[in-house]
């Protein structure tokens, strides 16, 4: 076990669980088109962070420290996307039965991981302070793979029980349209604290 396993699981926790744009959207997709139809943005993030985090432990890392240009780019890339994003949700037509696609497919989620300023800066901080070269490498290494799977999972799949649960309380067309216009507000506020 690896002996900041308190400290490692408390930071991915905060991390993951805090409102970010993966959960932003997630409470957006449960909200509009329910639990079954998020499933590709669940399964999304899930696969795409802990690739990322996999990637980051066998080397991207360090190609980051040596270029920081190519993570200004993806942050700024993602940040393009996330503004996309957050005008689809904003302009999305009220769908009161949920026969409408979800506009988030699970190839689009996976890809954003590599793009979302939020989690490759916590997948750096993860990386660089939990996972050492030595003679315990790939143990750690295994465990935090394993973490950023499971705690991917959870806080994504609550996020959507969220917005499925709120969506209880729309009793009329004004409140959806505003749900949806929070929404996109929240995901573009979540662009503005990757540049503070």
């Amino acid at each position: 076990m690896h002996p900041e396993i308190l400290s490692m699981a408390l930071f991915w926790i905060v991390a993951a669980y805090t409102p970010g744009p993966n959960n932003v959207i997630a409470s957006y997709s449960g909200f509009n088109f329910g639990i079954k139809k998020t499933l590709p943005h669940i399964f999304g993030v899930t696969l795409g962070f802990t690739f990322l985090i996999f990637l980051l432990i066998v080397g991207l890392v360090n190609v980051f420290k040596i270029f920081p240009i190519i993570q200004d780019f993806l942050k700024y890339l993602g940040s393009l996307f996330l503004i996309y994003l957050s005008y689809k949700i904003y302009v999305s037509k009220i769908d009161r039965e949920n026969k409408s696609n979800n506009p988030v497919k699970f190839i689009e989620t996976f890809l954003f991981q590599f793009f979302n300023p939020k989690g490759v800066l916590i997948g750096i901080i993860i990386v660089s302070t939990y996972v050492e070269q030595g003679e315990y490498y790939l143990n750690y290494a295994t465990q935090v793979i394993v973490f950023a799977f499971l705690v991917s999972l959870s806080s994504i799949t609550f996020w959507t029980f969220v917005g499925k649960y709120l969506r209880k309380f729309a009793t009329n067309d004004k409140f959806i349209k505003y749900f949806n216009c929070v929404m996109s507000v929240l995901l573009l506020l979540s662009i503005i604290t990757f540049y503070i």
